[in-house]
């Protein structure tokens, strides 16, 4: 088959490459996101590998399909960049990853609240300069605290047994419960029990029409003062402006986001030399208790591996006219 994979980095050939020996698939990479504007490189092409950011809208499916495209195949687990009805409609397949290493996300959770915790950036510049001061460095213990974390699938479920091995007592909101969890002793609670009781808030759920946007002013409101909110997920499962209003009162305490609701025109670019155009992003890294990292908390070796190889094996299996068994339905 015939692939165009959008959005390309650098690692995304190399490991594509390295393991492609095995399946001879022929890919051809563009580093430009998909959408609309950018669908005319598909002709000619039997399927599209996209990323987190491509936009695979309703007008972007029907040129693809226009193209003679029959394959959508995402290298990611999320798909709320995808419209699936109208890929149905257009009779194209959507696959997707829906597991790699939840490990390698659930870790990275915790680096972003152990580093605002214990104020290790700081520390880190202040040596590099000389600064051996422990003034403004006072951190806290997350044993005792209380962790609420919002999804239970695979990321959520690692990230929640981590925190029990640093003696926390966690509780959780998901509309289904999870055995494994409560066999653990984990308690499932109401969304507003876990905004009003934890000391550290994490997003682990899929972006839909439900979630969008659910830490808002009024579940802001909600939140213990000082609370420790953390979102690993996707951007837009909170309201950027009203979290800065949380932060300029100091209801929400530490703000971690590994993404970012408009994070399409920042993430996975050397804007470095660039003036960042994005006043909201701006003012949300201009506060110190507030860390910030690009879109990176599936990117280990062992999570990029098992990424790439699955999606080689899921175009393999569309080809091959085999059962989908990551087809997006």
């Amino acid at each position: 088959m015939r692939i165009a994979v959008f959005s390309t980095q650098e690692y995304d050939r190399e490991f594509f490459d390295k393991f492609n020996k095995d399946y001879n698939h022929d890919f051809t990479y563009f580093e430009t996101a998909l959408n609309p504007s950018t669908t005319v490189l598909t002709k000619g092409y039997d399927a599209v590998c996209v990323f987190v950011n491509d936009k695979v809208c309703k007008q972007t499916i029907e040129l693809l399909s226009e193209n003679g495209i029959k394959l959508v195949v995402l290298r990611c687990a999320g798909f709320n960049n995808v419209d699936i009805e109208s890929a149905k409609n257009n009779n194209i397949k959507v696959m997707r990853v829906p597991a790699y290493s939840p490990e390698a996300i659930a870790e990275h959770t915790v680096a972003l609240i152990l580093t605002l915790a214990r104020k290790t950036h700081k520390a880190y510049n202040r040596v590099r300069e000389g600064n051996f001061s422990l003034n403004k460095l006072m951190g806290f213990n997350l044993h005792g605290k209380t962790v609420g974390v919002i999804g239970t699938g695979n990321i959520g479920t690692a990230f929640c047994k981590i925190m029990l091995g640093f003696g926390c007592k966690v509780i959780v909101y998901d509309i289904k419960e999870n055995t494994e969890l409560t066999q653990l002793g984990i308690e499932f609670s109401t969304l507003d029990q876990v905004l009003t009781q934890s000391n550290i808030i994490s997003f682990h759920c899929p972006l839909t029409p439900e979630t969008h946007q659910l830490l808002n002013k009024a579940s802001i409101a909600k939140l213990k003062t000082g609370a420790m909110v953390i979102n690993t997920s996707r951007g837009a499962l909170l309201n950027t402006s009203d979290v800065i209003d949380g932060l300029k009162t100091g209801q929400i305490g530490y703000l971690g986001i590994d993404v970012y609701e408009e994070e399409e025109n920042l993430f996975f670019k050397d804007l470095s030399e660039s003036i960042i155009q994005d006043d909201v992003f701006e003012r949300l890294a201009s506060f110190h208790n507030v860390l910030i990292t690009p879109h990176q908390g599936f990117f280990t070796q062992e999570a990029f591996e098992q990424i790439t190889k699955i999606t080689l094996q899921n175009i393999t299996d569309f080809q091959e006219g085999k059962p989908l068994k990551n087809e997006v339905l």
